[in-house]
């Protein structure tokens, strides 16, 4: 087992101290340290319990995303955002039905995931170019707003009985802004990441880190954002030390290409999400940023929005077909779009667990401090939900706010792969080349209001409670149509007879 546990100062140039740092034997700790932190823990097979390891050899390769629902910073490197909730991308093993899947990902997050097995209810993910095929086959959502399931699955058949800190660690993942699962059959290693934005109390981070084993190898580092010297970069330095080797910290400072960045100074940008009243059964989700930041981080580089829908949404994508449609909405082209596309079918009748959509979208060329905010508009539409008991015609429905970036190419020769702490299989990185880079827009954090990043609707069903009353009075509305009609009839023909008497 190794662990890489990494402190990313919020302000590097603050009030940090090296005294906040201590090194004592087989002992790290720190004292009231205002950072972000990853922590990294790389698993080999005989270390995961028997039906976990099953499920896994099913997979050529299996990643996990999971994010929070409400707005968290991301502080560079860190700075890839996901859509809130648990997204699995998955490739099976060729000739091999992967029957465990879905199990095991109820046992490990929640029975009531909607999954029955990947080949009915994973959606295929699109390959826009032969350049982009190293991306995973399937692709899977469920909206999960915490982990406790999984902190119970640890605790019970991971950690040793007799190890309560491994017990202290599971719980820690109910506080993290996301957590990463990602497995490949050519490592043969689960690497285990999660990040938390800030620390649980206001005052920082302060803990002790112990080496349990000798076997274990636990690598820490506190680190800085540096202005890089390329675009292309980021530069972090700091303090590096290897538990059990080092007696203290030791500086460091290293640059590397990078795939995901925040954006520049020069444009602060962030949008905030809403539904245009009234919503009905076709909503409309308005993206709104201010104007004046919202400027090109560099030149070739274009705006997205990448959409995850579940099966009760979706879009049309005959509607984006239109040169006039897409210039009203202010949005460029529909690039992409997978999974549940049927125009027709009601939400009881889909397999599958939705689908996604990547726009590409305008953004102004003039900047006038005087002008309105700048607002992109995607039609959406919902589909006609169960029907339940005692819901008084009506029923909540959930959507994740899309994720948003600029998407810009690097420099021939770049290699994102070296640097450490990449983060792909995201779902929409996947749809660009190996040398895009993503400057991502964040949420407003208080975006819509509250900074959640999930929209709530009200739709229309029918209430069973209440089916009865509809029946009859169908029943009712038949039987005296057919009455009126024969009582016409019957008028008719005896005026015709009494006149042939006549």
């Amino acid at each position: 087992m190794k662990h890489r546990i990494t402190y990313l100062l919020h302000d590097p140039n603050g009030s940090f101290d090296p005294s906040q740092l201590n090194v004592s034997g087989q002992i790290f700790s720190v004292k009231n340290l205002k950072a972000a932190k990853e922590h990294r823990i790389t698993l080999g097979f005989d270390e995961l319990p028997q039906e976990l390891l099953l499920t896994l050899k099913q997979c050529y390769e299996l990643h996990i995303r999971w994010s929070e629902e409400h707005t968290w910073t991301a502080y560079s490197p860190f700075n890839s955002l996901a859509g809130p909730g648990l997204h699995v991308l998955f490739t099976p093993h060729q000739k091999v039905e992967a029957s465990r899947v879905c199990p095991i990902l109820k046992k490990v997050f929640s029975n009531d995931l909607k999954c029955d097995s990947p080949q009915e209810t994973f959606i295929g993910l699109p390959i826009l170019s032969e350049r982009f095929s190293t991306t995973s086959s399937f692709q899977y959502y469920y909206r999960l707003p915490l982990l406790r399931e999984l902190v119970t699955y640890i605790q019970q058949k991971i950690c040793p009985t007799e190890h309560s800190a491994c017990y202290e660690n599971a719980d820690t993942l109910l506080s993290a802004s996301y957590v990463d699962f990602d497995y490949d059959s050519i490592s043969h290693t689960l690497i285990v990441k999660a990040y938390w934005s800030a620390s649980p109390t206001t005052a920082g981070w302060t803990e002790a880190i112990t080496s349990p084993k000798a076997d274990e190898s636990i690598e820490i580092g506190v680190l800085g954002s540096e202005k890089p010297d390329e675009h292309e970069e980021l530069k972090l330095g700091g303090f590096l030390t290897i538990l059990g080797r080092d007696d203290h910290p030791k500086p460091t400072r290293f640059s590397f290409p990078a795939r995901h960045h925040p954006l520049p100074s020069f444009a602060p940008a962030t949008f905030k999400a809403s539904f245009k009243t009234p919503t009905g059964l076709h909503p409309t989700l308005q993206l709104t940023f201010p104007r004046s930041n919202l400027k090109v981080p560099f030149a070739g580089c274009a705006l997205h929005s990448y959409f995850t829908l579940p099966s009760h949404m979706f879009i049309d994508r005959y509607a984006f077909a239109d040169p006039l449609f897409l210039s009203s909405m202010r949005i460029r082209q529909l690039r992409s779009i997978s999974g549940e596309t049927d125009l027709e079918a009601p939400d009881y009748v889909i397999k599958k667990w939705g689908s996604t959509a990547l726009f590409e979208i305008a953004y102004p060329r003039d900047f006038a401090a005087n002008e309105a905010d700048w607002e992109v508009s995607i039609p959406l539409h919902l589909r006609y939900v169960s029907p339940s008991h005692n819901t008084s015609g009506l029923e909540h429905v959930s959507i994740p706010w899309p994720a948003v970036f600029w998407a810009c190419a690097a420099e021939e020769g770049t290699k994102m792969s070296v640097n450490p702490f990449d983060r792909v299989n995201l779902g929409y990185d996947g749809l660009f080349g190996d040398r895009t880079m993503f400057y991502h827009v964040p949420p407003d954090a208080v975006g819509n209001g509250s900074g959640g990043l999930i929209g709530e609707l009200t739709v229309p069903v029918l209430d069973m409670d209440r089916a009865a009353y509809v029946e009859w009075g169908t029943v009712a509305a038949v039987v005296v149509g057919i009455t009126w009609v024969c009582w016409k009839l019957y008028t008719v023909m005896t005026e015709q007879y009494t006149r042939k008497r006549k």
